[in-house]
């Protein structure tokens, strides 16, 4: 059976950086497109970013452009969401998930249970 652990959250002031890991067991993240996504308290969940499962191709919410950055390692089984100049409003829990196709397509084979990003000061 499957699975993504998703690692690397915590608690950061504004400003600062943190670096989340979702690791994948029972299944090769080669052949998946990897989402970030995220919830903050009373609102809905909104995707983050995508990276595809072929040429490495990478989107990301207009909210979070320039200050994150999707990457993948398949020699690991793991890909990263680095997350620079942080602010308030990116408090949330993070999750990832994965699509077993080309691109984040919305149908995802697999979910993360979720890591806690908390920015305050």
């Amino acid at each position: 059976q499957g699975q993504l652990v998703e690692s690397g959250g915590g608690l950061v002031q504004p400003g600062g950086s943190l670096r989340l890991s979702c690791a994948a067991s029972g299944f090769t993240l080669d052949y998946y497109a990897i989402g970030w996504f995220r919830q903050a308290p009373g609102k809905e969940r909104e995707g983050v970013s995508c990276i595809s499962s072929s040429d490495g191709s990478t989107s990301y919410a207009d909210s979070v452009k320039g200050r994150f950055t999707i990457s993948r390692d398949n020699a690991k089984n793991t890909v990263y969401l680095q997350m620079n100049s942080l602010k308030p409003e990116d408090t949330a829990v993070y999750y990832c998930a994965a699509d077993r196709g080309s691109w984040c397509s919305g149908e995802y084979d697999y979910w993360g249970q979720g890591t806690q990003v908390t920015v305050s000061s």
